[in-house]
């Protein structure tokens, strides 16, 4: 029997059993737009909208390295360590103020050279233009992409 996450309950579970192990969560979101101006986000099986790429940094994985993984494993997008940049680090006060996202630019990127298949975790996969992006793509992946694309200083929180 697959468990729904759409379910808060269940989200904050799963939440609190990181915290439990982890004490702080650390992770990262990408930014990869293409010469036309899209931007790729990700919809994900488990939650609801449209957000940057990203996930967890694993135990002994540098940022870089769990950020070239994501872009890789969640849309097949290539990306190079040297290609990625810094855009901010944000907490996340909606997890128990615990959790930290690094956000980097990708400045180069390889297309997969077929669609990235849904899978377990990611259900689309897709470009979209700068002005006309998902209406329900997160606040937090449209407050990022709106600091990159207006050259505005980021903010401290998610």
């Amino acid at each position: 029997m697959a468990i729904n996450l759409n379910r808060p309950i269940l989200r904050d579970l799963a939440h609190g059993a990181a915290l439990l192990t982890r004490g702080m969560t650390l992770g990262v979101r990408g930014v990869a737009i293409d010469a036309a101006g899209h931007v790729c986000l990700v919809r994900h099986t488990y939650t609801r909208g449209w957000y940057l790429p990203g996930g967890g940094i694993e135990p002994g994985e540098t940022a870089v390295a769990a950020m070239v993984r994501e872009f890789r494993e969640e849309t097949g997008l290539g990306v190079e360590p040297e290609a990625l940049s810094l855009h901010g680090f944000f907490l996340n006060k909606a997890h128990r103020g615990r959790d930290h996202i690094a956000v980097y630019v990708a400045a180069a990127f390889t297309p997969p050279a077929a669609p990235k298949a849904p899978d377990r975790e990611i259900a689309e996969c897709g470009f979209f233009p700068l002005d006309a992006l998902p209406a329900d793509l997160t606040r937090g992946s449209r407050a990022r992409l709106r600091e990159i694309a207006d050259a505005v200083p980021a903010a401290a929180l998610w």
